[in-house]
This record gives C-alpha cells, structure tokens and sequence, in this order.
C-alpha cells in the first residue's frame, strides 16, 4: 500500500506507463533492496515513486537499507523520487529530548532520516528529494514545498511551475523563512517527536482493547495500517467499516484506496486491502479520547 494520491499522479499523464511494483513477501511492510534492484532491472523502470516513511503503514526505509537503495538507483540509472514529506515524524530515536534530561543543543538532535545522507553528487545522483510545510512544520495552508535534485531538473520543474500556478506567493515563502532556523526546527522536531509518540501510544492500546490488529507497529509518520479481518462480518469489510464510523462521526481511509492501480492496470478482482483500514492520530488527544 502507499499514498492514494499517487494513482492519480501516475495515471494523469498519458506519456508515463506506470507499473505498481508487488511484494513478493506480503508480510513485509518494505521491499527488501535486493527486490528493488530486481523490479529496476528486470522491468526497466526509469522512475519509481515512494512516500519513505510510507503513508499509510507509519514504517521508513532507512540505515543500509536506504543506502542501497541510492546505490541500486544509482547503478541502474533509475530515478527515485523520494516523497520524505513525514521525515521529521520518527519515535525509534536512541537520544533523549530536553524535555527527558537530554541536551538543548545541537550536540543531541531527535532523529530523523533522509535519502540525501547517502547522495554523493546532487548534480548527478538520480535521486529526487520533495519535502515540505505541509506536514513536518504543520502548515498546509502555506502551500510551499520544495525538491532537492540535479540542477536540469530543478531548473525544468521551475519553468513548468512558473507556467502553471506562478510558484508559491512570496509573502508565504517570506513567512516560512524563520521555520528554517535549525535551532527551531531541532527543537520544534523533538517536541513534535514527544507529542505524537504519546498519541500513537495511546490508540495502539485502545485499538487492542476492541479487538482491532496492527501488525506493524508504526515507528514513523501519524498513522496506523490496522487489520479488521478479525471483526465479525461485515465489519471486517473496510467500506462497511468506513459506512458504520460514519454514522457515529469517525473518519477513517478503507484500505483498498492505497492498493494503488493507475489506470485500472491490474484486474482486481478482490483488494489484498480489503480487510485494512488507516487511522489518523494527527488529530487533538481529546478527539482520539473521544473516538
């Protein structure tokens, strides 16, 4: 599963021919590199899309892994385009926050992850970084991202976004400056960190209580991937899981709409996703209380 907007990002321009890459171990919530490097090669793809950490499974490609995954891009000249929108939402982190003895410094920075660790030549690596307000700074309504790749790209995406929309207004990118700082943004992570480890925490029990399964306990981003299948009929159907908490004021995203499938490519008879619903734990404590 991953990010439902993709399908349609995939599915829009008649000039890509997207292919969803399967797991071949479905109890993995990540592709093993040694599987990536085998979809590049065998399927020559010249692009791959991923959301690292994965919205909607809350888990992160990270460490060795990561790297090679640059590395396979890299080698096979296949551009990753690396969606890191959640990259400051980790609760795995070794260090401790001020708030729990650590230092106020920048000698103890809360832990976050990136493909650029592992780039050596922005110019020439065939990754693209996008990141943005939107989530980690919690201001989608400044609208500004930005994307760290070779210059030719950067300078393309430019003069299609000068075309298109004008960019980001000014006023907003000027506002956004002081968001930059990396003190703030050290201190800003750690109590972000602190705060929604305490949300995910307290849904991950509650879910339990009411006999709901996470089979991947997220480490990243503010989501839940749960399993329903063990509720009783039609409850274990995410849609009519979806039609109930509706009635009662609950928002949840079934899981058959992260089964990605652009352009209807695969005939689905039935979603692997079916008994799969994504819950949010970006909302206020008292709402999650609440339910």
């Amino acid at each position: 599963p991953d990010y439902t907007a993709y399908e349609q990002a995939l599915g829009l321009f008649l000039r890509v021919s997207p292919s969803p890459l399967l797991h071949r171990n479905v109890n993995e919530a990540l592709m093993d590199p040694k599987d990536f490097e085998f979809e590049c090669r065998g399927r020559g793809l010249g692009c791959v899309l991923i959301s690292n950490p994965a919205n909607p499974t809350g888990q992160s490609i990270e460490g060795e892994k990561l790297e090679q995954y640059v590395q396979i891009s890299r080698l096979h000249g296949t551009a990753v385009i690396m969606d890191e929108f959640y990259s400051h939402y980790y609760y795995d982190g070794e260090g401790k926050s001020p708030d729990e003895g650590g230092a106020d410094d920048d000698s103890n920075w809360p832990k976050t992850v990136s493909s650029a660790s592992y780039i050596d030549d922005v110019n020439s690596d065939p990754i693209l970084i996008i990141n943005g307000l939107t989530k980690n700074w919690r201001c989608p309504g400044f609208r500004v991202c930005w994307i760290v790749a070779p210059k030719d790209i950067v300078s393309m995406l430019g003069s299609a976004g000068s075309y298109l929309d004008g960019g980001a207004n000014a006023p907003l990118q000027r506002l956004a400056l002081p968001l930059m700082d990396m003190d703030f943004i050290r201190r800003d992570t750690w109590a972000l960190q602190n705060h929604f480890r305490k949300k995910r925490d307290y849904l991950l029990v509650e879910l339990e209580k009411i006999g709901i399964r996470v089979q991947w306990k997220p480490t990243a981003t503010f989501y839940i991937w749960a399993d329903i299948s063990g509720l009783p009929s039609p409850l274990n159907d995410c849609l009519v899981f979806l039609e109930e908490c509706v009635k009662n004021k609950v928002v949840i995203v079934p899981g058959v709409f992260f089964d990605i499938n652009p352009r209807g490519l695969k005939n689905v008879y039935k979603s692997s996703c079916i008994s799969n619903i994504r819950f949010s734990y970006g909302p206020p404590m008292q709402n999650l209380i609440f339910g």
